[in-house]
């Protein structure tokens, strides 16, 4: 139980974090770099042990299809351009839903072996996911947005444990994982393309180059 509640606790500090260092540029350009950068990392922690485990290249595809669909409807139409971004952040964030889902039904006693390194490795990377939610939504939505994203992934980790090791057993092999890896393409899309847009420092006030 213990563990449980720290992973539901978690992504509280991403925002934390965010606010923290929001009034710091040199920081905050540190975020954005670290977001560029964690986001590939959590999507093949993601993906790759599903598809090295099955064998199964359909998971490689579905993040570059997850990738690349938005940018080529964006190309296709820019009156969808903004749609499109807003899509894809929706999507995106049902895989994430998702997964933190499936990350508290493992957290389940008895549902797999959980010990101190595993359930280490899932309280710490829901910080990350957490600051990432925060990152994406708040410049576009508003705090009030993100922060009911963040909090929908505190509450599927609940649902998860809820739901327990029958959830586990009927989402595994259910083509839930092919839809983690094309929702995993449509975030990374998203950070890439609407992150660079929001999140542009070039026009913030003139005391923020400085410090």
């Amino acid at each position: 139980m213990g563990y449980l509640i720290a992973a539901a606790l978690a992504p509280l500090l991403g925002p934390l974090l965010y606010r923290v260092l929001h009034d710091h540029p040199r920081a905050v350009e540190a975020v954005d770099n670290f977001v560029y950068l964690a986001v590939p990392i959590l999507v093949a922690w993601q993906v790759l042990p599903y598809a090295w485990e099955d064998r199964n290249a359909f998971a490689i595809l579905a993040v570059v299809v997850g990738f690349l669909l938005p940018a080529l409807i964006e190309r296709v139409s820019t009156a969808l351009a903004e749609q499109t971004d807003n899509l894809a952040l929706v999507v995106g964030l049902s895989g994430l839903v998702l997964h933190a889902m499936l990350e508290g039904t493992a957290l389940v006693p008895g549902a797999v072996p959980v010990d101190a390194p595993f359930a280490t490795a899932i309280i710490l990377h829901r910080i990350p996911i957490s600051l990432v939610i925060w990152w994406l939504i708040r410049p576009r939505f508003g705090s009030l947005a993100a922060a009911a994203g963040v909090g929908s992934i505190v509450l599927a980790t609940l649902a998860g444990y809820g739901l327990g090791t029958e959830f586990l057993a009927d989402v595994h092999g259910s083509g839930a994982e092919i839809y983690q890896a094309f929702v995993s393409g449509s975030l990374v899309h998203v950070v890439f393309h609407q992150g660079r847009h929001d999140h542009d420092h070039s026009n913030d006030d003139p005391h923020h180059h400085h410090g």
